[in-house]
């Protein structure tokens, strides 16, 4: 699955979902610092996943009603990153074929998909 990590997202978590054959670009380490529709531009772009934990794209998808190939939006603070990475391997092993053209919430327990 091809997938852009916001720059929010730890680096953990890309490193983990690279060795599980996901291919991951890292906004962290090609365009640091870039806008949040610009994200979403590039990730359109690669028909990639967008992985967040920024609720802004929230805005962007449903107010603005800007495209997206999927967006998975990580509400998990207070998690070690260790419970963060499990919790997002899970729920691609569990609902890969969801995810596309979806907005997906994962919160501690808990997965939304729309």
């Amino acid at each position: 699955m091809n997938l852009l990590a916001d720059e929010s997202i730890g680096k953990s978590i890309v490193s983990e979902l690279r060795k599980n054959g996901h291919n991951v670009l890292y906004i962290a380490e090609f365009s640091p610092s870039i806008d949040d529709e610009t994200v979403l531009y590039h990730a359109n772009q690669n028909s990639s996943i967008l992985l967040t934990e920024d609720k802004d794209f929230g805005e962007l998808v449903f107010r603005q009603g800007l495209v997206h190939a999927g967006v998975i939006l990580l509400r998990l603070a207070g998690l070690s990153q260790q419970a963060k990475v499990k919790c997002v391997l899970t729920v691609f092993d569990n609902h890969e074929q969801e995810l596309h053209q979806s907005f997906c919430v994962i919160s501690a327990g808990r997965v939304r998909i729309r």
